[in-house]
């Protein structure tokens, strides 16, 4: 009985968190990650080149990038995270492993795909190219980062399915 307590505690802790995560417009991940994406961007371009930082707009040469909140993806990480949390019998600190591996994971990536965007300012196809990169392959990068956190942690729940397979058992 008090092992079936701790369990419903850790399912309801870990709905609470990505309730708690999801507030205020995602107000948290945005917060944390939106100085993490500018500064990182920015150092990365300081290496090739001159830059001077303002705000959320770094100038390079001729080009001004502007890191706006889509470019923080904030979104791609709280469905990952979320992902994480409502997945079922994850050892804590496998689950903290795991959120750790897939943010760094996307985060790098999400700063390689703005990195990859850059020499296509100005160019005519550049909003063709951004609308591809943002709305597909940012879907794929998450997809396969979830996916390879589940199979490096050994993880065989599926998110949220198997906690209510869980509580379904509970009732019957």
């Amino acid at each position: 009985m008090q092992n079936q307590a701790k369990k419903i505690l850790s399912l309801f802790m870990r709905y609470i968190a990505i309730i708690a995560i999801g507030l205020g417009n995602l107000y948290i991940l945005y917060k944390v990650l939106t100085p993490l994406t500018i500064h990182a961007t920015n150092s990365i371009l300081s290496l090739f080149t001159r830059t001077s930082l303002a705000g959320n707009i770094i100038h390079i040469r001729n080009a001004i990038i502007e890191i706006a909140p889509p470019c923080v993806a904030a979104s791609a990480f709280f469905l990952l995270i979320a992902l994480i949390l409502s997945t079922s019998n994850i050892k804590p600190k496998t689950r903290a492993y795991a959120i750790l591996a897939a943010t760094a994971t996307l985060f790098t990536l999400n700063i390689t795909r703005i990195l990859l965007l850059i020499p296509f300012i100005g160019q005519p196809y550049f909003e063709t190219l951004h609308w591809i990169f943002w709305h597909l392959i940012s879907i794929v990068l998450v997809l396969v980062t979830y996916l390879t956190i589940i199979k490096t942690y050994k993880i065989k729940s599926i998110p949220v399915y198997s906690d209510f397979k869980y509580l379904k058992s509970l009732a019957s």
